[in-house]
């Protein structure tokens, strides 16, 4: 049966991810460029793609329209600045009536909303009750994982572990990035619920549009330094202090031929520029001042030059339930290094495309980075292998026409079923 695609029309909800903000940005990394890139994506290939977010400044745009048919749509719940994800969840019932009326005003109804993180899952599962929408979830990281990493455990996390528990179990389809995630859920959150997996994704062809020499010299990065680079937030969960020690460990370290690039975003006050303050301070204390730069939130148009330049890019997270950033590095020919955990282990073929380490052990990470710099020639091939798995596994329109035989599946079975009665 062909679908009928004037009815190709979905919801993307992210309440805490604003799909048009600036990446690197306090909270903003991974799941704000995925919603992002499978919305423009959905709509090359004939979807209405509406994506909506939290209105976090008055300044903003209320909506922001990214091709003809997708858009951003920003809802007021709550006061209109910043809140931490922590602290969210109490805004989300205004969260979905701003939904509701979002609807009822523009006599839309959503048959298909697509959540991303656990605050977004609530939200999904309140239509669903109302108005009989089909769900389909993309976690981007588990409750019950995060709080075995951190020491202080927020209020919030037995509200988060029993949402993500319900969502798995009443979604018509939850979306794993990786093999590891899945086992994660079947492990540790519930036996039951549809799981299909469907990786993450990047632009082929704006990474690796730039070549290593031409990228130096835009950046103005001397052609013999050895340049290991981290793009990212700043949160202890990511793993930055890990890598500073690691760097100062290096043998390439003494011979002052060494060069490390932090790149993201920090707002002063807030808990990413808290993080950032103390890594500037274990920089400062290690003596790496002059071999260490911060240059701040990389655009997208800046960013592939960095990736380029880099010989190595590390990923030292404590934990990563994907591995954009690993991606985005492999599809620009550049070897990475990352933390044996989580889809990193999917993402990163140790041995072929990079190294797999264990997470937060600096001798390790230092070892390998000693490894890759100290073999020019093995590193270019473990570039072109890394650029060769991401082209053939992980490239956003590949990403997006998996999402849309899923999406079309649940539609058509939409129309053969009676809608949910509340």
């Amino acid at each position: 049966m062909k679908y009928n695609t004037t009815k190709k029309q979905i919801a993307l909800i992210s309440v805490h991810g604003d799909p048009a903000i600036e990446i690197g940005r306090e909270e903003a990394g991974g799941q704000n460029v995925y919603v992002r890139q499978v919305g423009e994506a959905l709509g090359e290939l004939g979807w209405q793609v509406d994506m909506f977010s939290r209105r976090i400044s008055a300044d903003q745009e209320i909506i922001v329209q990214h091709n003809s048919h997708c858009r951003t749509i920003r809802l007021t719940a709550g006061p209109t600045e910043f809140v931490s994800r922590d602290v969210g969840f109490q805004y989300l019932p205004q969260f979905v009536d701003q939904l509701m009326a979002f609807q009822k005003e523009n006599d839309l109804k959503y048959e298909l909303v697509h959540t991303n993180y656990w605050l977004s899952s609530w939200v999904g599962m309140q239509l669903k009750k109302r108005q009989g929408t089909k769900q389909v979830h993309t976690y981007h990281s588990l409750g019950v994982i995060k709080y075995n990493t951190i020491e202080n455990i927020p209020l919030v996390a037995s509200q988060r572990l029993s949402v993500e528990k319900e969502v798995l179990e009443t979604a018509e389809r939850i979306v794993a990035t990786s093999p590891q995630e899945k086992e994660h859920m079947r492990t540790l959150v519930s036996q039951k619920g549809m799981i299909d997996i469907i990786p993450c994704g990047t632009d082929v062809r704006q990474f690796g549009s730039i070549g290593k020499i031409a990228a130096r010299a835009e950046l103005g990065i001397d052609p013999d330094t050895k340049v290991v680079l981290y793009v990212g937030r700043f949160d202890p969960r990511k793993g930055i202090e890990t890598l500073v020690r690691a760097v100062r460990e290096s043998k390439f370290y003494e011979s002052k031929k060494i060069q490390l690039i932090i790149g993201g975003g920090s707002i002063p006050g807030n808990s990413d520029g808290r993080e950032r303050d103390r890594i500037e301070g274990i920089v400062k204390e290690l003596g790496m001042v002059e071999c260490t730069s911060f240059p701040g939130c990389l655009s997208r148009d800046i960013l592939p030059a960095y990736y380029a330049a880099a010989d190595i890019c590390v990923v030292p997270s404590h934990y990563e339930p994907f591995g954009l950033v690993a991606i985005e590095a492999m599809s620009s020919g550049t070897p990475v290094i990352a933390s044996d955990v989580g889809g990193l282990q999917f993402t990163v073929v140790n041995e072929e495309t990079g190294l797999l380490v264990p997470p937060r052990n600096v001798p390790a990470f230092s070892h390998a980075i000693d490894r890759i710099l100290s073999n020019p020639a093995w590193q270019e091939k473990l570039g072109h292998e890394a650029k060769r798995r991401v082209n053939n596994k992980f490239s956003w329109d590949g990403v997006a026409s998996q999402l849309d035989q899923l999406y079309l599946q649940l539609l058509e079975q939409s129309t053969r079923e009676p809608a949910l009665a509340v």
